[in-house]
């Protein structure tokens, strides 16, 4: 079973579109944070994760909204790795109000590309796939 990361938030006034909603693209920051936050309790903290001779790559994201956030609404962000290939895994990222946990207001789907020192595609360390929930071969 892939493990979930769960990040918090609270939508600030300076977030807001001219409609009183959280802009969109404000949502793209909190799936990255989201993300940085979720490498980080697996283990690969980003300010150390170069040591290991790797980068992640963002190669494709898609995002889909269904709701509005509002000024002062607490979202939560889950994040896990839906599929892992050789080099590239795919993150799904779902946004809800903390007070309405059965509603998605944004959901996206992340390819990421693992990126060793040669600036190539590298294979995803057996380490990152076990803290992902994933086996060297797949689901654990």
């Amino acid at each position: 079973m892939p493990r979930t990361f769960v990040a918090r938030f609270r939508a600030r006034s300076y977030e807001m579109d001219a409609l009183g909603h959280l802009n969109h693209a404000v949502f793209l920051n909190y799936f990255e944070q989201a993300r940085i936050d979720a490498l980080d309790a697996a283990g690969f903290p980003a300010a150390e994760f170069g040591r290991g001779g790797w980068m992640v790559y963002l190669v494709r994201i898609e995002v889909e909204y269904h709701r509005e956030v509002r000024l002062g609404d607490e979202i939560e962000v889950h994040t896990f790795v839906e599929g892992i290939r050789n080099a590239s895994m795919t993150i799904r990222q779902t946004a809800f109000k903390q007070d309405d946990p059965a509603n998605p207001v944004v959901e996206a789907r992340v390819v990421a590309v693992w990126i060793g020192t040669d600036g190539r595609p590298a294979r995803i360390p057996d380490t990152a796939r076990t803290a992902f929930g994933w086996g060297p071969r797949g689901l654990s």
